[in-house]
């Protein structure tokens, strides 16, 4: 079990953790799954023990790209990744104190402050779990609790399925897109034309990003990600410089001669 304090768990988060561990006389779990996740999750065979957070406030430096070259802020992605690291370790710290098998629901979100231009909290929130199944091991290949950004319903079908989620995975890329020169702007007015250098930064800074969660994935010792989102963010860069940020949730199968039960047909009588 990993020191919670030492990854940065504050002494008021410990105390509520010790008022949800099972067991203890008058414990309540808190969970901000809806009532229908809820219920899909008992039914999947894992009990709600509480809401679980991690947070960083963290001071982004500076980065200055080539105003005419597509490059890489590798200092920006850097600090993008560590940050969301440190709130994901912090959440998964608080689940592994209550014993948890896994963490279901977490969203991961990064929210700007009014401190300054470059301070920023990022955020982890999710439920942490406890299967009712105590012969199966449901940790990952880390010994850590599992988490998964599916929603409830998702996370019942994936576990109907046969497979099990390992992990969040996550991989980010700051990317600085080079201005046009006058040149090519004067050049291309009035025209339907692709722009070669500005499609291919994208695509450049997009496949950083997968390449990067798809490494995460082979370290769980994943077979593959499932609800991958790929999405991108200006924060306080400008427009020519953008983070794109990959995240998905990394499985397994429980069996290797589980069968995947054929999908039935639901006739709706609403309309």
């Amino acid at each position: 079990m990993t020191d919670p304090v030492a990854q940065g768990v504050p002494a008021d988060a410990m105390a509520r953790l010790a008022e949800l561990r099972p067991g203890k006389p008058g414990s309540l779990f808190t969970s901000d799954l809806s009532v229908n996740e809820f219920l899909l999750v008992r039914e999947a065979g894992f009990r709600p023990l509480g809401l679980v957070l991690g947070s960083s406030i963290y001071h982004v430096g500076i980065q200055v790209g080539r105003w005419s070259k597509n490059m890489e802020l590798d200092q920006l992605s850097s600090a993008m990744y560590h940050a969301r690291e440190l709130a994901m370790t912090r959440m998964e710290a608080e689940a592994d104190q209550l014993g948890a098998d896994g963490i279901v629901g977490v969203r991961l979100r990064v929210e700007f402050r009014d401190f300054g231009s470059d301070i920023a909290e990022f955020i982890a929130i999710g439920t942490a779990v406890k299967a009712d199944d105590t012969s199966q091991n449901w940790r990952n290949n880390k010994n850590q609790p599992f988490t998964s950004d599916l929603n409830g319903q998702d996370f019942w079908t994936l576990i109907q399925s046969g497979y099990a989620p390992v992990g969040m995975v996550m991989g980010t890329c700051v990317y600085h897109v080079a201005h046009r020169r006058l040149g090519s702007v004067l050049g291309n007015m009035g025209q339907n034309v692709e722009i070669p250098e500005f499609t291919q930064a994208l695509y450049d800074a997009r496949e950083l990003a997968m390449s990067r969660m798809q490494a995460e994935g082979q370290a769980l010792h994943a077979e593959g990600i499932v609800g991958v989102f790929l999405d991108q963010f200006h924060h306080q860069w400008g427009g020519h410089t953008m983070e794109f940020f990959a995240i998905g949730t990394a499985v397994r199968p429980l069996r290797a001669d589980h069968v995947i039960a054929k999908p039935q047909m639901v006739l709706g009588l609403d309309r």
